[in-house]
């Protein structure tokens, strides 16, 4: 089975390109099953509208990350809505939303689990023991399972992929815009890699309008982010999973531009 799946989206240019194109790369790669992490598609957060293009487009599970409630009511409304879009599990216990959903593609069950990495982001819950949790709870009603991490330190989505190496199909890491090459199959069969990347614009910081960050970053000047213009590129990997086993078979970085 073929699994897109992409990195943080950004913005109006990441969410125009996820329109315009996905549905021509689901073809040309002969995608069965894709999913998008969406928590910078807003700018910060998402919204009804933005989800709605994303899934219409053919993203089947939206992730997040640690800008989920950035626009709570937004988000609210998504959930609402019944848009396949899951929050990290390590949020506390009560907090609205899922940390993971089980999608039906085909005669084949795919279960999709979003964490929030610890490290040098807002304290949060163990996102290790929530995994184990939310495997526990999946059980055996999903052939396939995949994890987006979205973390900061490379060293926390290294110590992921050993721990759940054999357990579930695939960990792949997201929140950092910048594409790893450190693709590969655990011992036990999980697909890896430290971050898919993003779908952003390419001349930019991490997505941003790269004037706005130098401000920022040079002259300490606050000014409210914007995004970058001109090309965009979409990041990801297209994994070969084995639906009797669930054991990745294959990862390859996908980077596509405009």
């Amino acid at each position: 089975m073929n699994i897109l799946m992409l990195g943080d989206v950004v913005s109006a240019p990441g969410v125009n390109f996820i329109t315009a194109n996905l549905p021509r790369i689901r073809r040309q790669y002969s995608v069965d099953f894709c999913v998008v992490n969406a928590e910078n598609s807003a700018g910060n957060g998402i919204t009804l509208n933005i989800a709605r293009k994303l899934v219409n487009a053919g993203a089947d599970v939206l992730t997040m990350g640690n800008h989920t409630f950035r626009r709570i009511a937004d988000f609210s409304e998504v959930v609402s809505n019944n848009i396949p879009i899951i929050r990290p599990a390590n949020y506390p216990p009560g907090t609205m939303g899922f940390g993971h959903i089980i999608v039906e593609c085909g005669n084949i069950s795919i279960a999709v689990i979003n964490l929030v990495g610890r490290l040098f982001l807002e304290p949060i819950d163990c996102p290790y023991r929530s995994a184990d949790s939310a495997i526990k709870d999946i059980s055996n009603r999903a052939q396939i399972i995949l994890v987006d991490f979205h973390a900061e330190a490379t060293g926390e989505k290294v110590a992921m992929g050993w721990h759940l190496d054999g357990r579930v199909s695939a960990v792949v890491g997201t929140h950092t815009h910048v594409q790893t090459a450190d693709e590969r199959i655990f011992p036990n069969g999980t697909g890896y890699i430290s971050d898919l990347g993003m779908v952003g614009a390419t001349d930019s910081v991490l997505g941003v309008d790269k004037e706005i960050a130098l401000d920022r970053i040079i002259r300490r000047v606050a000014e409210k982010n914007q995004p970058g213009i001109g090309p965009v590129e979409m990041c990801g990997v297209l994994l070969d999973i084995d639906a009797n086993t669930g054991k990745c078979l294959d990862i390859k970085r996908v980077r596509e531009c405009d």
